[in-house]
């Protein structure tokens, strides 16, 4: 697999510096996408490999990609609240945009609300995924300290158990129980 990947990434390459028309923006927008995809494999493979080895600290780099990725995220949606006619100024600027006229025709009111109900949409999705890699976090996290142990009945009913040397037969008992009364 490792193979045909390089192979395909050199005649991708090859493609491209021997291409006519390549530009060296091109060229360097090409390295930029390769270089920020394999980070991408990185960090996703050390969360991967940090939730099957139970290690706490190898998750916080996906962790912290969420989070920019949201903040981003974030940062268009208020760029399509306050400049609404962004919009369709970018679309008459691509030619090739699909669906172009339908979109042109829209509203330009009901497009803006209609791309920040998508947008809300994503950064819910976004903001669940993020508090799923938290809580997997916090579990490695607890799981691995063995401070307190914790059993959970339900979602609301939290139940500390007792330390060792409390629940043991062998401790001296601090207080004999009540005495059985029958009635």
């Amino acid at each position: 697999m490792g193979f045909s990947l390089v192979t395909a990434m050199e005649g991708m390459l090859f493609t491209l510096c021997h291409d006519s028309e390549a530009s060296p923006a091109k060229w360097n927008y090409m390295c930029i996408a390769i270089a920020i995809s394999l980070l991408m494999i990185l960090i996703w493979a050390m969360a991967t490999y940090g939730v099957y080895k139970q290690h706490e600290a190898w998750i916080i780099p996906f962790f912290c990609y969420q989070i920019f990725d949201f903040a981003l995220n974030t940062l268009v949606a208020f760029t399509v609240l306050v400049y609404p006619n962004s919009l369709q100024e970018y679309i008459q600027l691509h030619p090739n945009f699909p669906y172009r006229d339908d979109v042109m025709s829209v509203n330009p009111t009901c497009l803006v609300l209609i791309i920040l109900l998508f947008i809300s949409i994503i950064l819910t999705f976004k903001g669940y995924l993020i508090s799923c890699v938290w809580n997997c976090y916090e579990y490695i996290n607890g799981r691995n300290s063995s401070d307190v142990l914790v059993y959970v009945a339900s979602n609301e009913n939290t139940v500390l158990l007792p330390l060792y040397d409390d629940a043991t037969v062998n401790g001296a008992a601090k207080e004999a129980p009540p005495p059985y009364v029958s009635a």
